[in-house]
C-alpha cells in the first residue's frame, strides 16, 4: 500500500462562512462546493490547490467529533488524507503494522468518497484518512 497523493487538508473551523471569505478575499481561492455530512455532524467547504484540496470542516453539533476537537484544541488542522487504492486492503495492512484503527471498515465521507481514519496515537500525533473514490 502506496498512497497515490494527498487527497486533502482539514481544517477545523468554529465558522464556515468567515474562514470561506479568508479562503477566498485573501488567498484568492474559490470554494467550489460545500456539503453537509450529517452522520459525522459537520458542514465541510471546499478548495482545489494544485492536486490537493483543503477541506474546511465546521461542526452542526458541539457534540460532534469537530465540534469536541475545537473545544479541546481550537480551531486548525484537523488531519490528513491520503488517496490510497483498495481503501480495505490499505487498512488491513497498516492494521497488521501496528497501527490502530478508528475506521475498521470504510464509511461514506464527503464527495463521495470511501474514508476511514487512523489513529493518531498510532500515527504521531497526527489524524490520519485513507480515502478512496469508487467508481
Amino acid at each position: 500500500m502506496i498512497p497515490t497523493h494527498i487527497e486533502h487538508i482539514g481544517i477545523a473551523v468554529k465558522n464556515l462562512d468567515d474562514s470561506i471569505n479568508y479562503y477566498e478575499k485573501v488567498l484568492g481561492l474559490k470554494c467550489y462546493k460545500v456539503e453537509e455530512v450529517k452522520d459525522q455532524k459537520v458542514k465541510t467547504a471546499f478548495f482545489q490547490v494544485g492536486q490537493t484540496k483543503i477541506e474546511l470542516l465546521e461542526s452542526t453539533d458541539p457534540e460532534g467529533p469537530i465540534g469536541k476537537f475545537i473545544e479541546k484544541r481550537g480551531e486548525g488542522l484537523h488531519h490528513l488524507a491520503f488517496a490510497v487504492n483498495g481503501i480495505e486492503d490499505s487498512l488491513k495492512q497498516v492494521e497488521e503494522k501496528g497501527v490502530r484503527l478508528i475506521d475498521k471498515t470504510p464509511r461514506k465521507g464527503a464527495e463521495g468518497l470511501d474514508i476511514a481514519f487512523l489513529h493518531p496515537k498510532s500515527t504521531f500525533g497526527t489524524l490520519t484518512e485513507f480515502c478512496e473514490k469508487k467508481s
